[in-house]
């Protein structure tokens, strides 16, 4: 690991170069990363550099003692020696410095071959945000939804050469001549306008926790890119962190729905459009996938009938291979909405058996002799026999909240997503006693995922825990 010191060279100013030079001795700070503090002072300025062990550092000031041996001046601003400080600003000179409008096209296009749908839409997402920091003060600027979409549209490799659309094309334009260059990072006002830009959203509300972490990790592997290819140095946020609360990914308990709702919520479905091709009936089991086994909407989609094992009784077993996430076609390799992948966080040849229970097995059971199969073997396609779309499982979703739910409860958070019956699972699951490292291998997370996110959820059966406690201090007979 390299040295972080103070000051940096500017190839437009004059430096103010000083003989005054005094370099202390080396002292160990509390830091993990880089422990070993280099200090010395230049015309009575103070500067530092941070080493990660104890040679680098030594090293360091043996170089600023064999300067101040041969006579050098040093640069009061930025403490190096003249001869380090003419190097780097040569160096500086011959460095491409490309505006962010350019370098996100050029990231983009490095990125998408081995990236999925998703994957590049969180990046362009990711970019397009970092672009609303990252302009000029010029006149006329677009407003920020829209640079926003003009950004989005520009990185898409396929429209390098091709005019952007009528509603984008006034702000691309803009765009090109007032992005700021890549070298504006280091400038500490632009980093906290980035980091801002990551952390909340254009009506100044903050971001989701999962949001700001999805940004800042695309920009922070952005940012190893820009190092790679000799644009920086290093990263301009390394050391920032979010300003905002970071709980922003807790499961919120009041999304969870006990038995009864469950049920009620279910039966509900099977109503919804009752008159119209079933549009409700034929998302029951779709629903009790997410229910009773934490599958996602993507997996549940992508769950074909070779994937069941579904006894005539007791438990069976799901084995997730594969799901459909739905993304714009600009952003899948076939120009189809729906991007075929492997599981989330797994190898794309590993699979996720799930256990599940005799309920979920009759209702699948049940959802096949009444509807069958698609023509690839998915239980869950689309009227027509295509791949189910989220505004298609959405839309009965809320429609059916109305009918299973009171007024002040369709109000509320209960339920109020079709993922929430996912969380709904993995919570009882705790609850039941499971370790978490079979929960987390069952929903497809990360322990440590699972006891982060649920650590809000698992301690609601108060009285409970109370007795235990009673008992334990022998308050009861």
């Amino acid at each position: 690991m390299g040295a972080r010191e103070s000051g940096r060279p500017s190839a437009a100013e004059e430096p103010t170069l000083s003989t005054d030079v005094r370099v202390w001795k080396i002292n160990q700070v509390r830091s993990k990363r880089a422990p070993y503090q280099l200090r010395w002072v230049v015309a009575g300025k103070v500067k530092t550099a941070s080493f990660a062990t104890i040679a680098l550092a030594e090293s360091r000031r043996s170089d600023l003692r064999k300067a101040m041996v041969k006579g050098e001046a040093f640069d009061v601003e930025s403490g190096l020696p003249e001869s380090e400080l003419r190097a780097a600003v040569a160096r500086a000179k011959a460095k491409p410095d490309p505006s962010w409008w350019d370098f996100s096209r050029e990231y983009m296009a490095s990125r998408w071959r081995t990236s999925a749908a998703k994957t590049r839409e969180g990046v362009a997402d990711g970019l397009a945000t970092v672009a609303l920091a990252m302009m000029d003060d010029g006149k006329k600027a677009p407003p920020l939804e829209r640079v926003r979409l003009a950004m989005r549209w520009a990185v898409v490799p396929a429209h390098k050469d091709d005019a952007p659309p009528e509603d984008l094309a006034a702000a691309c334009t803009w765009l090109q001549s007032h992005s700021l260059p890549l070298s504006a990072l280091t400038d500490p006002k632009v980093a906290r306008d980035v980091q801002y830009r990551l952390s909340f959203k254009l009506d100044n509300t903050p971001a989701a926790g999962e949001t700001y972490k999805r940004r800042r990790r695309g920009f922070n592997t952005a940012m190893v890119y820009a190092i790679e290819a000799g644009y920086l140095e290093e990263n301009p946020l390394a050391n920032v962190k979010r300003s905002v609360s970071q709980g922003g990914d807790l499961v919120d308990p009041r999304v969870l729905v006990n038995a009864a709702q469950g049920d009620q919520l279910l039966v509900a479905v099977s109503y919804v459009g009752s008159v119209h091709r079933n549009r409700g009936r034929r998302l029951v089991a779709f629903f009790s996938c997410m229910l009773y086994a934490a599958m996602r909407p993507a997996e549940a989609v992508g769950l074909r009938l070779v994937d069941c094992h579904l006894p005539d009784e007791g438990w069976g077993t799901l084995t997730l291979r594969e799901t459909l996430p739905v993304s714009g076609t600009k952003w899948t390799d076939s120009g189809k909405r729906h991007d075929k992948r492997g599981l989330k966080s797994r190898e794309a040849t590993k699979d996720r058996p799930v256990p599940i229970p005799p309920l979920l097995v009759a209702t699948l059971q049940g959802h096949l002799s009444e509807f069958g199969t698609a023509s690839d073997g998915r239980l869950f396609p689309n009227e027509r026999g295509g791949v189910l779309g989220t505004s298609s499982y959405w839309r009965v979703w809320q429609e059916a909240r109305p009918l299973a739910l009171p007024p002040a409860k369709v109000k509320s958070p209960l339920a109020r997503r079709p993922y929430d019956l996912r969380s709904t699972c993995i919570t009882n699951w705790l609850r039941a006693g499971l370790p978490i490292a079979e929960v987390a291998r069952r929903a497809g997370n990360s322990p440590e995922v699972i006891h982060r996110r649920y650590a809000g959820c698992i301690d609601g059966s108060e009285d409970e825990s109370n007795r235990r406690i009673e008992q334990v201090m022998g308050w009861t007979d």
